[in-house]
Parts: C-alpha cells; sequence; structure tokens
C-alpha cells in the first residue's frame, strides 16, 4: 500500500488574501479604491488608492485668470461648492489687500452655514443608507431641496453656485429673499428631530457603530485630520472659532464647536448631526444681522485686467468636511503662479491605513462611510 501526500500548495491555511474594494463600489461615494489584506474575516492591512478621478486643477489654476479659477475650485468637493469658491477669493482679497464690504461678509458667512447643512444633510441620509437603512436618505433629500431652493434662487446654481466674486459677491439679494431663507431653515429645523428617532434611536444603528472604527486623537494629529471626524475623536478645534474669518468673530454667542471623547463611527454621526443644529443657529444669527445693516454695495468694483502683486499667501477656510487650505503664489500675472490646494477629503482618507486594520471586513463599509469624504476632494 502506498501513502501519497498532495500540497496545498503555498500553504494556503497561512496564507492572506488581497481584497479590493473599489474603484466602483458604492460605498466609496465615487471612484476611490481600498487594497485591503484579510486573514480570514480581519482586516490586517488597508492602503487607499486614490488618483482615479484626478482632474489636475492645480495645474489648470495656472492657465487661468483669477476670475476664472473660482469655477475650478467650486467642483473639488461638489457638496461644498460655496465654500471652495470662498477660500480662492479670500486668498485673492488678501493678496490684493482688498477690504470686502460688510454687507457681503455677512451673506458669505450666511450662505457657507447653509451650504454646510446641504453638505451634513446629504451624509446624514446616506450613512444609514449605507448600513441598510433607506427612509433617513429620504427626509435628507427633502431639507436639502428646501435649502436648494433659495440657494438656486440667489446664485442661479443648484450645485456650482459660482457666487463669490473677488471683492465680494456677484450680486445683492433678490427682494423678499430673506424672509424665504428664513422659513426654509425653521421648516428644515422642525423636522430635524427625524434623525435623532429614526437614526440615533435606532437599537440595530447603535449596535453598528459604537465602538467601532475608534479613530484616536494621536492619529488625529498625525495624519492631519481635521473637520466633524477630528471633533468626534475629542480634538476641539475648529477655525471659525480659533482662527474667526468673515463674521465669525462675532458670532461667538452663537457658534458651538461640537466634540465628543469616543471617536467611534457613533461620534462622528453625532457631531455631524448636533453641528447642523448649529449650521441652522448661525444661520437665523447672519439673517438677523443682515435685517439691521442699512442698504450697500456687496462687492468692490475692479479694473478689467486682475492681477495679484508679486508675493505669496496661505489662506485657510473650515469648510465642511474639514480645513481646506490655499497656498497662492503670485509673479505679478493675471493668473497664478502656483495655487495649492489642501483638502479636508484628502488628509481624512488617508486615516484608513490605521483605522481598519484590526477590524472585521463585516464593519469596514460602516467605518469607510463614518469618514463623510467626497472623491473629487480627494483627487482635486
Amino acid at each position: 500500500m502506498t501513502e501519497t501526500t498532495f500540497s496545498l500548495g503555498g500553504a494556503a491555511d497561512s496564507t492572506d488574501m488581497v481584497l479590493n474594494i473599489g474603484p466602483q463600489h458604492p460605498s466609496t461615494h465615487g471612484v476611490l479604491r481600498l487594497r485591503l489584506v484579510l486573514d480570514g474575516e480581519v482586516i490586517r492591512e488597508a492602503e487607499p488608492v486614490v488618483g482615479y478621478m484626478h482632474r489636475g486643477a492645480e495645474k489648470l489654476f495656472e492657465a487661468r485668470d483669477y476670475r476664472q479659477i473660482i469655477m475650478l475650485a467650486n467642483r473639488h468637493d461638489w457638496l461644498s461648492a460655496f465654500s471652495n469658491e470662498l477660500g480662492v477669493v479670500m486668498a485673492v482679497e488678501r493678496m490684493l489687500g482688498m477690504e470686502v464690504p460688510e454687507r457681503a461678509v455677512w451673506i458669505r458667512t450666511l450662505l457657507a452655514e447653509l451650504n454646510r447643512v446641504l453638505n451634513h444633510l446629504m451624509f446624514l441620509g446616506s450613512y444609514p443608507l449605507e448600513l441598510g437603512g433607506i427612509t433617513p436618505v429620504f427626509h435628507a433629500f427633502r431639507e436639502r431641496e428646501e435649502l436648494q431652493a433659495v440657494m438656486e434662487e440667489v446664485s442661479g446654481g443648484r450645485m456650482h453656485y459660482m457666487f463669490n466674486r473677488v471683492g465680494g459677491l456677484k450680486e445683492d439679494l433678490p427682494a423678499g429673499w430673506a424672509d424665504r431663507v428664513r422659513r426654509a431653515v425653521a421648516d428644515v429645523r422642525s423636522r430635524m428631530d427625524v434623525y435623532d428617532r429614526l437614526v440615533l434611536g435606532n437599537e440595530i444603528f447603535r449596535g453598528r457603530t459604537r465602538g467601532v472604527g475608534v479613530l484616536g486623537a494621536e492619529a488625529v494629529h498625525a495624519y492631519g485630520v481635521s473637520g466633524p471626524i477630528a471633533r468626534a475623536s475629542g480634538v476641539d478645534f475648529d477655525l471659525r472659532r480659533d482662527e474667526p474669518y468673515l463674521a465669525y468673530g462675532e458670532l461667538g454667542g452663537v457658534l458651538k464647536v461640537v466634540t465628543r471623547p469616543d471617536g467611534d463611527c457613533l461620534a462622528r454621526f453625532e457631531v455631524l448631526l448636533e453641528q447642523t443644529h448649529n449650521s441652522l443657529d448661525l444661520a437665523d444669527a447672519c439673517l438677523d444681522r443682515l435685517a439691521e445693516l442699512p442698504p450697500g454695495p456687496v462687492n468692490q468694483r475692479l479694473p478689467k485686467v486682475l492681477k495679484a502683486p508679486e508675493g505669496q499667501t496661505y489662506a485657510w477656510t473650515e469648510n465642511p468636511l474639514g480645513i481646506n487650505g490655499y497656498y497662492l503664489v503670485s509673479k505679478g500675472e493675471k493668473t497664478p503662479y502656483r495655487l495649492k490646494l489642501r483638502s479636508a477629503s484628502f488628509n481624512n482618507i488617508q486615516a484608513l491605513a490605521v483605522l481598519l486594520p484590526g477590524t472585521l471586513v463585516a464593519d469596514m463599509v460602516a467605518i469607510l462611510g463614518s469618514l463623510f469624504f467626497v472623491v473629487g476632494d480627494i483627487d482635486k
């Protein structure tokens, strides 16, 4: 009798498996690829692979004048278009030493907070959807439609507003617009409790998110994570309060920096939700201040060919997804010599390299969705 041993080939029982998530996976919000190394059901390594939709916006900035680059900056985070415009025009205004009319400053602050609500509502609705709860996204889109209607009325755009200009805004507010905004904000606020009842009060949602994907403050600092994700890990930093720009220095009594100590998926959702409530309060405060201001200009008169003086500057803003930075270098021409964009999503997504290892594949979607990123903001 002959005894034969068959090899399993490559020690199959101890070989890790490499799994690609994306670049078209529903939970990646676009063309993001995750390269995971698995040991059974446990993730051992995670590498975010970016660049699938890179459009070279930073290089295109060098071939457009200071009016045209607003269009390019508008689009990388398509959920935060107004805030993207804002950072660019602030950098150019700083180079020019230009003062923006007070009325334009308050309108910018109001529209930035409405844009923040629109951004957060998308994630408040889509995150439960990724975990199997379809109902919240319908509520989110109803509220978004109400706010998008007033944003469209004032700017002409539903997503890409193109309302900022170097020196102020495109034009003044339509007659009666402020009252319509106040009603829209009140309507949205009256229905926001649906997320407390339907989502946070749901046992399945809490079971899928509590204690899952814990991101420590050390990792937040190491990877430059910012925005709601950083504050959910106990990092108490918000540019609107700590380095005020626009009218935020006068809104200290209303502005609330929301933090949580836990750093898990649930904490990130809670921060996003509470921050949405606060942005609605800030919008009301801006409307109150605008009602007190006398009529006046909302922009500065600019030359036909706008040239920034030779030099460099850095402007940064607290965008809905985190800190956006704009490093502008000018050689005195009508186009930037260099405009480097620091986008929030790019830094935030790098934290997956330390966040995913040691977790289960089943929790990967919950963790990935809780980072609230836009792929265009990663790839620029």
